[in-house]
């Protein structure tokens, strides 16, 4: 999910009201793609969710006008942002976003804001993607792992050839028409070695107006991957692909780049871990779901309408709804999701509550709590080593900086 800043509007009809806000992740292609990330966590969710075989899969267009109209009119917020996901959602071609379009200005009431971000691999934006980007002000992530020895290793096409290429040429596309765009770095076994090669890559070639990092964290197992209940979501421990980064990587990674930062972009590079290290120092919430107290903010919506508890949950046992059946706000704010959301604080093992960093992590993302704890307790982050050594890095100095 895009990190975002949100813009505040000063309109009447929603002074003195409490805020109802969710976020979503729209698939309205599901998880079709056209390339083959060895690491993509989505792709065998077309076997998972039983896709029909040689059918053009998509969400129709009176399903997706039905889950514009129930997103929009589920908020009271002055700011509604869609977020488009996928697979890849450039497949569905141009005119099924501009259709998106006027179905949202058909939808949106006076004095509220429609934003937009689209999550892409870059493969197939051109210069009337970006012409269409720039009109209707489309914040782009793009995803892109490093310089082309990084980029290709796992970040492939159907073919086995690596996409770097084409997603330098979106770069080029991109800024040539001066559209907004983040850089979605997965932080793998590989690339987690050459943290500053990475770093400036992206700062200085690529120039984002945004640089995120997800570390990639995959169990070999789905069968272990959950169990669930209104308690706890407590995964089974388990082994971990060889893609996914080693804790010890993952920490080092975020070091080096970290200091690299300080020394030379504060306050002119926006990297949302960094930024949200020195707003949870001074006793604020994360903006970043992974690293706030409590989860189920951001629901996934597949495109024959059901609704899943997030996009890292797309599994039969976390389906929450169908928008056909239920209004989307009534699935966003139902107890089954609350329930989930809550899981991730009442599951934390004995380890992370004597932690003295729970603030800053609170467990971080249930789905890589894939570890016994000291004291032979499930539910430890696999990479807890990692995030204590960043935050023991930075700990010292942000005290300071921040005195």
């Amino acid at each position: 999910m895009i990190e975002r800043n949100h813009v505040s509007l000063s309109v009447p009809q929603f002074r003195g009201k409490a805020h109802s806000k969710f976020q979503a992740l729209a698939k309205p292609i599901g998880a079709i793609c056209n390339i083959n990330c060895d690491y993509c966590y989505y792709l065998d969710k077309q076997q998972l969710l039983a896709y029909p075989k040689g059918e053009a899969y998509r969400m129709t267009d009176e399903l997706l006008e039905r889950y514009i109209r129930q997103y929009i009119q589920g908020q009271n917020t002055e700011e509604v942002i869609f977020s488009w996901h996928g697979g890849e959602p450039t497949l569905l071609g141009l005119g099924y976003f501009e259709r998106i379009v006027e179905l949202q200005k058909k939808y949106a009431p006076q004095g509220v804001k429609i934003v937009n971000d689209i999550q892409t691999n870059g493969v197939l934006v051109d210069d009337k993607w970006c012409h269409f980007f720039k009109q209707h002000d489309f914040f782009v992530g793009l995803s892109i792992d490093g310089p082309e020895h990084l980029h290709n290793h796992y970040r492939k096409n159907r073919s086995g050839r690596g996409t770097f290429e084409k997603v330098m040429r979106a770069v080029e596309k991109l800024k040539a028409h001066k559209v907004r765009f983040a850089t979605l770095t997965c932080v793998n076994n590989l690339n987690a070695n050459h943290p500053l090669e990475v770093y400036r890559f992206l700062r200085d070639i690529v120039a984002p107006t945004q640089i995120q990092f997800i570390p990639v964290v995959d169990s070999n197992e789905e069968a272990s991957w959950l169990r669930y209940s209104e308690a706890a979501i407590i995964p089974a421990p388990s082994a971990t692909a060889r893609w996914s980064v080693e804790p010890k990587q993952w920490g080092a990674f975020l070091t080096k780049v970290f200091d690299e930062w300080m020394a030379h972009d504060f306050g002119r590079v926006h990297v949302p871990y960094f930024e949200n290290f020195f707003g949870m120092w001074m006793g604020k919430p994360s903006t970043m779901c992974t690293l706030n107290d409590i989860c189920g903010k951001g629901i996934a919506v597949e495109p024959n309408g059901d609704v899943y508890a997030c996009d890292h949950y797309v599994h039969r046992d976390f389906k929450v709804g169908n928008i056909n059946d239920k209004s989307l706000a009534d699935i966003a704010f139902s107890k089954q999701q609350m329930a989930f959301g809550f899981a991730k604080q009442k599951a934390l093992p004995k380890q992370c509550n004597e932690c003295q960093y729970r603030f800053a992590c609170y467990g971080e993302c249930p789905k890589n709590r894939i570890k016994n704890d000291r004291y032979g307790n499930p539910g430890l982050n696999y990479l807890c080593e990692g995030w204590q050594q960043i935050f023991h890095h930075i700990d010292q100095l942000l005290r300071i900086y921040l005195r």
